[in-house]
């Protein structure tokens, strides 16, 4: 039995298309929320509202944590054959 891992590099070019554009519409996605969140915090900071601010950087720090757990799930390719 295969693990997930080993599957997503077997696979056909259509997959690795369709798994890569969707890794990269979610990437997209959170990056525009931190940034808004990110945002949200300097402002709040500027007002001298900390609680908002605190807050809104803890967001932004627990979406940059969801971004890493995503590149597990970018295909790395096929391992390169060598010719010996």
């Amino acid at each position: 039995m295969g693990t997930f891992r080993t599957n997503q590099n077997n696979a056909n070019i259509h997959k690795l298309n369709t798994l890569i554009s969707t890794v990269i519409v979610i990437f997209l996605l959170n990056l525009s929320l931190q940034i808004w969140l990110l945002y949200t915090a300097l402002n709040y900071a500027l007002e001298d509202n900390a609680q908002i601010a605190t807050i809104a950087f803890i967001g932004s720090l627990v979406i940059f944590i969801i971004c890493l757990g995503f590149l597990y799930y970018l295909p790395t390719g096929k391992p390169a054959e060598n010719d010996h």
